[in-house]
């Protein structure tokens, strides 16, 4: 264990797994162990004429293996790690090919909880938020609404939780180590530079209200639309949101990011969502979720003068027991484009079949929705098979 911790992790992370293998060695309650092997594969078919190439496949293999020590006094000490295993392959007929691959690590985190309390460290996960799909709290993460895996990279760092009796909650976290940009950010995290933040969360009447503070230091050097660089730009996140059950499921998601440097209209980032949720009782049961976003960059904050919006409407209405039907739209109030996308499932006993349908611009415009954008720009059908054992 302690060559995994150096060869990962800072040192807060290993000194947190040497905590952590203290703490299931001094327990002197009875000890129950389990050690769980699981994974998923999956392989697709993707077809888009207005590509440089039309044709494109590709095979991925995530597993995973959990270890759990547990204590008659309501504690838990488990692992978790997994590794994301993908290749892709361009092709067009008779003229070229492109390929491209890659092993990374997936997730791999330590964690402590008990009934109120979870502290974990690690590659892992970190999102929250009452938005559903359009996220200006999409702070850590990059979830792809479309993506039926809903696959994401993780981050290193710590997080704590606490929850309170009455519902209440906080949040705290420190990251290292995350240089690559991440969710809304435009400006990669500065080498070397901490991360740290923290979520309150507290129950209102008919549903919950959040307040969550992030910072960290940014470096635009070497980023071609900048006329000023700076190896190191303070920048701090504040965000409100509030998600309510009122017959309808209501919320509102708001978040303000400032740069303490002169960066022009990337100075100040304000982005608001306002959405609701709804099953009407049409068959068995159609689901709509309406979301409309408003982003906009500005050097002053709240000018609201360089923007965009978008609006977005999501339908998923499940036929039988093993078919689902769900349908994505988006429409870009600012270039006057419309986004759409169908996906039809059909669930097996440990297999999924997805057959997707898309038509969009072919300048693509959808902000933050994952990493493979230019490869959904015009018209074009996905054909995917995911094996989960």
């Amino acid at each position: 264990m302690k060559k995994v911790c150096l060869k990962f992790s800072s040192g807060t992370f290993m000194l947190l797994f040497c905590v952590l293998n203290i703490s299931a060695q001094e327990h002197k309650a009875e000890i129950n162990d389990s050690l769980l092997f699981k994974g998923q594969f999956s392989v697709w078919t993707h077809f888009n004429g207005n590509n440089t190439f039309p044709l494109w496949s590709g095979a991925r293999y995530i597993p995973q293996v959990n270890y759990e020590i547990k204590n008659t006094k309501a504690q838990l000490v488990d692992f978790e790690a997994s590794v994301n295993v993908y290749g892709n392959m361009g092709l067009n007929p008779f003229d070229s090919i492109n390929t491209s691959g890659k092993i990374k690590p997936y997730r791999l985190w330590a964690r402590y909880s008990t009934h109120q309390l979870e502290i974990r460290a690690g590659l892992q996960k970190i999102n929250f938020g009452s938005a559903s799909l359009l996220r200006p709290l999409m702070w850590f993460d990059q979830v792809d609404p479309r993506d039926p895996l809903r696959l994401t990279d993780g981050v290193w760092g710590i997080l704590g939780r606490y929850y309170f009796l009455n519902n209440a909650n906080i949040w705290l976290w420190g990251l290292y180590g995350n240089n690559k940009t991440k969710g809304w950010e435009i400006i990669p995290t500065a080498e070397n530079k901490p991360e740290f933040g923290g979520r309150f969360q507290v129950p209102v009447s008919k549903g919950e209200a959040a307040f969550t503070y992030h910072h960290r230091s940014a470096d635009n050097f070497g980023i071609e639309s900048f006329d000023n660089y700076y190896e190191s730009i303070p920048e701090n996140r504040f965000a409100l949101d509030t998600k309510l059950d009122v017959t309808i499921g209501l919320w509102l998601e708001t978040t303000w990011i400032n740069k303490n440097k002169n960066l022009g209209m990337f100075t100040n980032q304000e982005i608001v969502n306002m959405g609701m949720d709804y099953t009407f009782g049409i068959g068995n049961g159609l689901y709509v979720v309406y979301e409309q976003l408003v982003a906009a960059y500005d050097k002053k904050p709240f000018n609201f003068e360089n923007t965009v919006t978008f609006s977005l409407l999501n339908m998923t209405y499940p036929i039988g027991l093993f078919d689902n039907l769900s349908a994505i739209v988006y429409y870009d109030w600012t270039n006057k484009s419309a986004y759409n996308f169908v996906n039809w499932q059909k669930q097996f006993n440990k297999i999924s079949l997805y057959f997707m349908g898309y038509i969009n611009p072919k300048k693509y415009n959808i902000p933050t929705q994952g990493l493979g954008e230019m490869l959904y720009a015009g018209s074009g059908i996905q054909v995917m098979l995911v094996f989960n054992y």
